[in-house]
């Protein structure tokens, strides 16, 4: 089991967003000053359009989740829909990840992860 002073180290170390979407949600975001580029040019968003390739969005959340530095993942929820089976399967506390709406795109709470496992802990 690990210990609980040296986890509550490592989260304290979390203190960035991360972002996947649509251009428009990206956008707003680092307007809001979430964008970081780290000294090895690695950004903590992606742009998803149409062309986006499935591996990239892939290779991407899978970064975003073993980062230490990032505290929440912010993913459009049609975004989130493509990697279905790895956001359903993520357990992890840190990062969080919300799904979250897009303007294009409306909020389905019958497909969020995380309502998902809310309702199964109140068994509802």
């Amino acid at each position: 089991m690990a210990d609980p002073a040296s986890t509550q180290q490592t989260n304290k170390n979390r203190t960035l967003l991360a972002v996947i979407g649509d251009e428009d949600t990206v956008t707003g975001l680092l307007l809001a000053g979430v964008g970081n580029v780290d000294s090895k040019q690695k950004s903590n968003f992606l742009v998803v359009d149409n062309k986006t390739a499935l591996k990239t969005i892939e290779e991407t959340f899978t970064s975003f989740i073993e980062s230490k530095d990032i505290a929440i993942i912010l993913i459009n929820q049609h975004v989130a829909e493509e990697i279905r089976g790895m956001i359903d399967s993520y357990q992890q506390a840190f990062p969080a990840l919300l799904e979250i709406p897009s303007k294009d795109h409306p909020y389905d709470p019958s497909k969020d992860s995380v309502l998902k496992r809310v309702q199964r802990l109140f068994g509802e």
